[in-house]
């Protein structure tokens, strides 16, 4: 009995062309169905996510996806440590530099 591999919340998104944001959201609320490994890590199965995949594609709307205000909140959402890091940086510096 041969065991497929399964994938992961990267592999997903990437299939399904959505952030892993919104791919943990639809495991989460049942949409996709998915399996914790080790309790943490959320695994998929390639013919569940294919079955889903023709489901969503007529179902979904591009034109959501694809607005500004979505791409600032993904991209914030998994670099708001480096946004705020550079931030706090900069002002540290201005402070340093102008002797205060």
């Amino acid at each position: 009995m041969s065991e497929d591999k399964l994938l992961t919340i990267r592999d997903v998104s990437l299939l399904l062309g959505l952030s892993e944001k919104e791919v943990v959201d639809l495991s989460q609320t049942g949409v996709i169905p998915a399996y914790k490994v080790g309790g943490v890590f959320l695994r998929f199965k390639r013919q569940q996510v294919e079955d889903f995949m023709k489901t969503f594609s007529s179902k979904r709307k591009v034109a959501e996806k694809d607005t500004l205000f979505v791409r600032f909140q993904d991209f914030f959402y998994f670099h708001d440590f480096y946004v705020l890091s550079a931030l706090l940086i900069f002002l540290l510096l201005v402070v340093i530099l102008k002797g205060y």
